[in-house]
């Protein structure tokens, strides 16, 4: 609140003229000092601190026998090899074994694109598992494993770990890629030269 202080210095001399009497004014700051308090308390009591982020981590299940410890169900898997130029390589399954490619539409390639891509083949493959859970009434989900080869990129390897948020795949794991998984990119590469974009 300002209030006028007429106690200046000129009250013994005459008025002379139209000069006017010189009044200073004194702003008290008290409601304003009062008013930042009942600011910063309301602030402090209403505010919610920032929650520090974490990521979910599930690990499997103890057991004595470590065949078991990291066993993936072979209807559930899906493998995903990335490979030079953009490419992305899968099949079904986890080709344990070594006569796997003796079927000719074992081994498939694809790209990143947003039609016909992986991303395709990461929703057909979660749906039949859906499919698949439904019918037996058993709690499975799609595993997919991935696998970088040499030749990948980083950016590739972001962009299928990005493809596994957008699709809601929440079982995945990144593992070394295996000699018998070079030799069939290398025999796509050469059966599909030059393949399509």
């Amino acid at each position: 609140m300002a209030e006028m202080d007429t106690s200046s210095s000129g009250a013994g001399k005459k008025h002379q003229g139209t000069k006017s009497k010189k009044l200073s004014t004194r702003v008290d700051m008290t409601p304003m000092v009062d008013l930042g308090f009942l600011l910063i308390t309301f602030f402090m009591l209403t505010t919610t601190m920032s929650k520090p982020k974490t990521m979910d981590l599930i690990m499997p299940k103890d057991t004595k026998d470590e065949k078991e410890q990291n066993k993936v169900k072979e209807s559930t898997a899906l493998t995903i090899l990335l490979g030079k130029n953009n490419r992305v390589y899968y099949y079904a399954g986890l080709a344990q074994d070594p006569n796997a490619s003796a079927n000719p539409d074992f081994f498939k390639a694809t790209s990143f694109a947003n039609k016909n891509g992986i991303r395709d083949v990461l929703i057909k493959k979660r749906d039949e598992v859906a499919q698949l859970r439904n019918a037996k009434g058993e709690p499975e989900d799609v595993v997919v494993i991935i696998k970088a080869n040499d030749d990948a990129t980083y950016k590739n390897f972001v962009d299928i770990l990005d493809e596994m948020a957008i699709n809601r795949i929440q079982r995945y794991a990144a593992v070394d890629i295996s000699d018998q998984d070079k030799q069939w990119i290398r025999q796509t590469e050469t059966a599909n030269t030059g393949g399509a974009q």
